[in-house]
């Protein structure tokens, strides 16, 4: 995977087609932000996808706190009602607009993204009704959402880049596990085969989905960013973090064992994504591994498992710490880089 791609073939900025506002006829089901024109044209519109999923409205709340024009995606009008749940009245009203997508149809995927300086494909796919909730049918629908998020990204974006949320299960389980020899870093694959022998189905889905979005992007040139982030964590709506911990966490006695079991503030992962696209400018290149903390004591596992209210899930190992197997260099790099830039741009906003 290629750093620094050039972002060729981009196209004449122009609106998202069916974009209506609130209550007419169309596929956008959201309001649209008026604002002064000559302020839109200063701001980037950027696209979110699943912005209906807790992580996806994190997503979006911390983009227009830094000014950007915030266009989301959701699968149907339905989802409308949960994006509400997670989003105030006021953000609601910020939104440039919402408009329905669906990731198994590229040409609904084009016209949303159509005129966006940037993709924020937020991979939700976890399915509630499912026992495990994720199976491995939503394994096979997050790699074709993948592709077609990409190939329109490709295809209709004005500026050609995509910030892909993955996850640290994509690298975690090589073809024997988790080996406690080897740091996971961002050059670390899981092995599809052991995913699929093992039922990891969410950490199949992920590693796929996240091989085809490289592939797909080298094929139409599309400046590609991954980040790979731990079991994310939201207190504020902590029944979203504990749907998304029972998959997550299949094979959690191995990785806690083995020192990779990560967490991180959903809030965090957020900042996390808008720091990266905002250092693309600036080298900001392929995957990055992003967590806060690494379960490595008893109170910490148990702490855990209180949030998660699955008391007793893990039995811990006879030691008194765990060491920490698993590397965020990378991310941490790149925001002590980041911060004093933005310091310097937020204190030029305020002087004006």
């Amino acid at each position: 995977m290629a750093c620094g791609e050039a972002e060729l073939g981009c196209l004449t900025p122009e609106p998202a087609m069916g974009v209506v506002k609130y209550g007419q006829k169309g596929n956008c089901v959201g309001n649209v932000f008026d604002c002064n024109l000559l302020y839109s044209r200063e701001r980037k519109v950027v696209c979110v996808t699943s912005g209906n999923s807790c992580f996806g409205a994190h997503l979006a709340k911390k983009l227009l706190t830094r000014g950007y024009l915030v266009r989301v995606t959701v699968q149907n009008s339905a989802n409308f009602e949960d994006l509400k749940e997670y989003l105030r009245e006021e953000e609601m009203a910020q939104l440039e607009s919402v408009v329905v997508a669906e990731m198994g149809d590229v040409e609904s995927l084009c016209k949303a993204f159509r005129g966006c300086h940037a993709i924020f494909h937020t991979s939700t796919f976890i399915d509630p009704r499912g026992i495990s909730g994720y199976t491995e049918r939503m394994a096979f629908l997050e790699t074709e959402g993948a592709r077609n998020v990409v190939e329109a990204c490709g295809r209709a974006a004005y500026v050609k880049r995509c910030i892909f949320t993955s996850s640290l299960l994509a690298t975690l389980w090589a073809g024997n596990g988790i080996t406690e020899q080897v740091i996971i870093d961002e050059s670390c694959w899981s092995s599809e085969e052991f995913c699929r022998e093992n039922k990891l189905w969410l950490a199949l889905g992920k590693t796929r989905a996240e091989k085809v979005a490289w592939m797909k992007s080298r094929e139409l040139r599309v400046n590609l960013v991954t980040l790979c982030p731990g079991l994310s964590m939201a207190p504020s709506f902590p029944d979203a973090h504990v749907e998304t911990a029972i998959p997550y966490l299949k094979g959690g006695q191995i990785m806690l064992q083995r020192g990779v079991l990560a967490t991180e503030d959903v809030k965090r992962v957020a900042e996390a994504h808008v720091a990266v696209y905002e250092d693309m400018d600036y080298g900001a290149c392929g995957r990055y591994i992003c967590y806060e903390k690494v379960i490595t004591r008893v109170e910490d596992a148990v702490q855990l498992e209180s949030r998660l209210k699955m008391h007793g899930f893990f039995t811990w190992p006879q030691t008194e710490e765990i060491p920490v197997n698993v590397s965020n260099g990378k991310i941490t790099k790149l925001l002590c880089r980041a911060s004093p830039r933005n310091s310097c741009k937020e204190f030029c906003k305020s002087s004006k």
